[in-house]
């Protein structure tokens, strides 16, 4: 290349001498806190009792005059954290109990209550202090759950106890695979004076930005490099309707950063897009079962895995997807037991009335059997179960008068979202985004959880799936469709999947999600 001549070798060097001169105090501030750390500090230790082995004078009132056993109470506010930068799960912990992770000890002293606090942001993470057996103490010891936390969560303990004096040895035992435990302090800016002054700091940034800049511009070439994940030719992408909209602003996005391509998002479904895919490649393989030169080239998303028959199939693993069902706002219940979806889709209630709701008859609104989201829904809801026949073909009037309950079946999510807002009493299903903000209709949590994105790891929500990407074959690594999924499940894609509501695969807790399956 002409441009990686010697004085742009030279001038890189510099740049890189440049940057790694700023960067490695950073770096090496910064190097402990990448690993996965547990922090914990007393943040207070006070005598609340009458005998104050302390010294100083204490007033009590009430039940510290009444209880005898209360005579020499301390308080101790103690914080854990995740002070590093790496998202804490509850796999992490060592601890051989399934429940607990941690331990608090208070050396000399009895634990005899606690209570948890949590900021405003963090109270999801309740659940966990209730899951089990919870809190257990027993003499000095305390033991802690294993509480998910990402980086910078914190959560406190609040806990009375007798038997000692105040700053006796407080302690937290445990150990997390791959970081560490450790005690930490709270840094204000009382507590250490800056190394530099205001001016030296802001000189020092000044001069730093404008070497690198001097040197960008000595980088800089006559034409820019083509850029990255780009391929030229065509090609189709199909599959599952819940997850279109992803498809086409992927679409969108990658055509507006690659010049030569031309991309067709054509959905109807995910089993059919699938099963067209398999069958498609199939007619037109070459030798050791890979596409024929010449093949169009195919993606097909899918809302769950492939049939088991159809090995040929190549399988990526792209994003979380979370699904929600709808009901008519005639229907004011706001949350379903699992157990009653389950009846309702055996025709066993034919009425809301019968779950609390008004007498309205139940009208079931559903996919037809190539769509992913009913696969999701009869395979993580309905326990592998099926729903009834279907008793109508335009979900109002009975065409079937044998099947105890009406059920209709369309083509897509759009379509079941208008029916189920127009028909009181219609009970339907979609992909999570979908129902987000319409008219006449509204979501339902199950079994108090709802669907939330955001703690899809913690709050057990169990309407979700895994999306897929399937391709005939493994293409090769300078085809569209190989550059395609890079973009999508690896490059900025993943912020178009993070837009529409879904979780992507390659973030730490898709990982941990996606590869549970």
């Amino acid at each position: 290349m002409s441009w990686f001549d010697v004085d742009v070798v030279m001038g890189g060097a510099g740049v890189l001498i440049g940057i790694a001169s700023i960067a490695a105090p950073v770096w090496i501030d910064r190097r402990a806190p990448r690993r996965k750390r547990i922090g914990y500090r007393k943040q207070m230790d006070t005598v609340i009792g009458g005998s104050n082995r302390a010294g100083a004078s204490n007033v009590r009132l009430g039940l510290f005059d009444e209880m005898p056993e209360m005579s020499d109470a301390t308080l101790v506010l103690l914080r854990i954290e995740n002070d590093g930068s790496v998202p804490i799960g509850r796999d992490d912990y060592t601890d051989s109990s399934p429940h607990h992770g941690l331990t608090a000890v208070f050396e000399d002293r009895t634990v005899r209550g606690v209570a948890v606090t949590l900021p405003p942001e963090a109270e999801h993470l309740m659940g966990h202090f209730h899951q089990g057996p919870g809190l257990v103490s027993s003499g000095s010891a305390l033991r802690i759950p294993r509480v998910p936390l990402n980086p910078g969560a914190y959560y406190k303990l609040l806990v009375l106890l007798t038997g000692g004096p105040v700053d006796s040895d407080t302690t937290v035992q445990g150990d997390v695979e791959g970081g560490e435990l450790h005690e930490n302090h709270s840094v204000t800016p009382d507590e250490k004076p800056p190394v530099f002054g205001f001016w030296a700091r802001r000189v020092t940034g000044l001069l730093s930005a404008f070497v690198i800049a001097l040197a960008a511009l000595a980088l800089w070439p006559d034409t820019p490099p083509p850029p990255d994940y780009c391929e030229k030719g065509t090609l189709t992408v199909t599959g599952s309707t819940a997850f279109a909209p992803v498809a086409e602003e992927l679409k969108q996005k990658y055509e507006e950063h690659c010049p030569d391509v031309t991309i067709t998002v054509s959905a109807h479904g995910s089993q059919t897009g699938v099963r067209e895919l398999a069958l498609g490649g199939a007619q037109g393989a070459g030798a050791a079962g890979q596409p024929a030169k010449g093949s169009p080239a195919v993606v097909a998303f899918s809302d769950g895995p492939r049939p088991a028959s159809y090995t040929q199939l190549s399988e990526n693993h792209v994003a979380v997807s979370l699904f929600t069902l709808v009901v008519n706002d005639r229907v004011r219940l706001r949350n379903l037991r699992v157990a009653d979806v389950r009846r309702l889709y055996r025709g066993e209630i034919r009425s809301w009335a019968q779950l609390g709701g008004p007498d309205l008859p139940v009208v079931l609104v559903s996919r037809t059997s190539g769509s992913g989201t009913r696969r999701a829904l009869q395979d993580r809801v309905l326990a592998g179960g099926e729903e009834p026949r279907t008793s109508s073909d335009d979900c109002t009037n009975r065409t079937v008068r044998s099947v105890p309950v009406l059920r209709c079946e369309l083509d897509s999510t759009d379509q079941v979202l208008d029916a189920v807002a127009r028909i009181p009493g219609a009970l339907g299903y979609s992909e999570l985004r979908a129902a987000t903000e319409l008219k006449g209709l509204h979501r339902l949590s199950l079994d108090g959880h709802a669907p939330d994105i955001d703690h899809i790891e913690s709050s057990g929500y169990p309407y979700r799936e895994i999306e897929f990407a399937y391709t005939y074959g493994r293409p090769p690594a300078d085809s569209l469709a190989s550059s395609f999924l890079a973009y999508a499940i690896r490059g900025p894609g993943q912020d178009v999947i993070r837009t529409h509501g879904h979780l992507p695969c390659g973030t730490p807790v898709g990982l941990r999600i996606c590869g549970k399956g």
